[in-house]
């Protein structure tokens, strides 16, 4: 058997590339999921009647417009996973304005 314990450089190679990558991923997915729940909070208290104040409309342009970049970045890169977390915080959001809106 020819097994070869990693050296110092094998592990700050791994840790520079592979870690690091899979690292700033996961920053930034939880990025988006955090920005997405920035007004959840307030939506359902509105929907099960504990406040009756909505929250600033120009805080959701702000947010909308700033996922709505991020979108755009993640099409012209082409990286799938946060195409679906911001596309399906999109429709929740939707969702969540359309059941206040119609209730």
């Amino acid at each position: 058997m020819n097994f070869k314990y990693p050296t110092l450089q094998d592990v700050i190679n791994y840790c520079r590339t592979t870690l690091t990558v899979a690292t700033a991923e996961t920053i930034a997915w939880i990025g988006i999921v955090l920005i997405h729940a920035a007004t959840v909070p307030t939506m359902i208290s509105v929907m099960s009647g504990l406040s009756d104040k909505m929250p600033p409309v120009d805080l959701i342009l702000f947010i909308w417009a700033g996922l709505s970049m991020l979108f755009v970045r993640a099409v012209i890169l082409k990286d799938i996973l946060h195409i679906v977390t911001i596309g399906v915080g999109f429709i929740i959001h939707s969702v969540l304005l359309a059941l206040i809106l119609f209730k």
